[in-house]
């Protein structure tokens, strides 16, 4: 690995860690002033933004996009939406596998004991955020292989994980968290999967 490959991984992974330190120091303040800040119209919007930022969508909106690219003959773009197909997936299969190891409640659980709890129960599956972690992975694939593109899209997972903090689904630190693990997501598939197309930054 070339030294400056390896400059930007530290600088990477500093930013990551400074990230979701500020995150967890952060959480009840966040918690707070979204609660303080509650309307109905503004709620009902954000419910509708979390229905749209769910895994289904995005699932069927890559699904659609590959099919068209594969019927076009398009190889590049082929092994994009591919990949954000499978980041998407293991961001979602990682996300699971760490709501299960460590329950984290809900903020709009009333309950002393943040961590821990029934492994199987949603209502303490805060930590990291399914959605997040999902359109996160999704997206960052065309960030890393279609800046531009990536950039443009840059504010939907963060509307969503803005609507994920706003209904009191997570804290600020597992939308964080998620975030993180939808990079680290797209990283890895695109390294095995779209690799031919990072040259490219139209």
């Amino acid at each position: 690995m070339k030294y400056s490959a390896v400059f930007y991984w530290l600088i990477g992974i500093i930013i990551a860690a400074t990230a979701i330190a500020l995150s967890f120091h952060f959480d009840d303040n966040v918690r707070d002033f979204m609660m303080q800040h509650q309307n109905a119209a503004m709620r009902a919007f954000m419910r509708y933004v979390s229905l749209l930022g769910d895994w289904p969508l995005h699932a069927a909106a890559g699904l659609l996009l590959l099919a068209v690219a594969w019927r076009r003959g398009d190889q590049q773009w082929t092994r994009i939406f591919l990949a954000m197909l499978l980041a998407m997936m293991l961001a979602g299969v990682a996300g699971t596998v760490i709501k299960r190891t460590v329950p984290r409640a809900r903020p709009s659980v009333q309950t002393e004991t943040r961590w821990g709890g029934p492994r199987f129960s949603s209502k303490y599956h805060s930590f990291p955020s399914g959605h997040v972690g999902a359109s996160t992975a999704f997206f960052g694939v065309l960030l890393i292989t279609r800046r531009r593109v990536g950039l443009a899209s840059l504010p939907i997972p963060i509307l969503i994980g803005f609507s994920r903090m706003y209904l009191g689904a997570h804290y600020l630190s597992d939308v964080v968290c998620a975030a993180v693990l939808g990079i680290l997501s797209a990283l890895v598939v695109v390294r095995f999967v779209s690799r031919p197309t990072r040259s490219h930054q139209s």
